[in-house]
């Protein structure tokens, strides 16, 4: 049977064909959430992401797929802290708490989205960990523009925007464990969200800006993580310089004018005028350059 999505592709008619995993409570707080208008079933298809990713050669060594969760991420750390090895893979049906940066929140109905974290323990000193949050988002937006033909761009760090609307977020944690620091990076992808489901006016999805095709959350995943492993490798081999020439290219906040949020609450507005081979925005305003290794952006103009 064919996956089944919003618009004009098969589509269930109501809330009792979701999936059993799904728990009564949950599905309770959705129906108030979302207004009784869950009807997404895709379903992740563990054994193919398993088959299509895993190998001797590849960076990624299990796929774990679970029903329902509170957070990815906070699951993945454990399992971290718990010795799980490098190249773990964790996708959740349902995430019921979700998180992004700066400790916002991140929710979808079950089956709506991707949502998704790696487990990676880089060789490299963790001075360098600031490109890994970017790689994700790179990997992400090279993927839907070639699953979807949309013109994803990236607003530093991580997001991942089309037509000035976000589709994707990042959220990378340093996790510590008995084997040294070990890095969870999580991605919330927005794949069969309609319109009115989107948690916010400025959000979009793939059934939005494609609403006459159907895209499987497997797919969506399974060539995220080929073109984040390839990406991987490159950063692994120390070749910084070319990876920050090509996040430059699909980077929007280049050249606009921004205020950059720092975790201290303080703020700066100026023009962003790079990316450096650290991964690192440079903002140009009338006193100096500023560097920022992390922050929250606003494109103003």
């Amino acid at each position: 049977m064919p996956p089944t999505f919003p618009g004009n592709c098969p589509q269930s008619a109501v809330e009792s064909v979701l999936p059993a995993v799904v728990s009564a409570q949950s599905l309770a707080n959705l129906r108030h959430h979302y207004r009784g208008r869950v009807r997404y079933e895709d379903r992740l298809d563990a054994a193919g992401l398993e088959a299509e990713l895993v190998g001797a050669d590849s960076l990624w060594r299990t796929v774990l797929a679970v029903s329902e969760t509170g957070s990815t991420n906070a699951d993945l750390a454990q399992q971290a802290r718990d010795g799980a090895p490098a190249g773990t893979v964790l996708t959740a049906h349902y995430q019921s708490a979700g998180r992004g940066r700066l400790g916002r929140a991140w929710s979808a109905p079950p089956g709506s989205a991707v949502a998704v974290s790696i487990l990676l323990r880089p060789e490299r000193d963790p001075a360098r960990w600031t490109w890994l949050p970017l790689l994700a988002g790179l990997a992400v937006a090279d993927s839907l523009r070639g699953l979807a033909g949309v013109p994803a761009v990236l607003k530093w760090p991580n997001d991942v925007l089309v037509d000035g609307a976000k589709i994707c977020g990042v959220l990378a944690e340093r996790v510590e464990t008995s084997q040294g620091p070990a890095c969870v990076l999580g991605m919330g992808v927005n794949v069969a969200l309609r319109a009115e489901d989107l948690p916010v006016s400025t959000a979009t999805s793939l059934a939005v800006l494609r609403p006459d095709t159907c895209f499987d959350r497997s797919q969506v995943i399974a060539t995220v993580l080929a073109t984040l492993a390839l990406l991987y490798h490159r950063w692994a081999a120390e070749l910084d310089e070319p990876l920050a020439a090509e996040y430059r290219r699909r980077c929007e906040t280049i050249g606009r004018t921004v205020r950059v949020r720092a975790g201290d609450g303080s703020s700066v507005e100026g023009e962003a005028v790079a990316v450096d081979e650290q991964g690192r925005l440079r903002v140009r305003t009338s006193e100096r350059v500023w560097t920022f290794a992390a922050g929250d952006v606003t494109h103003l103009r």
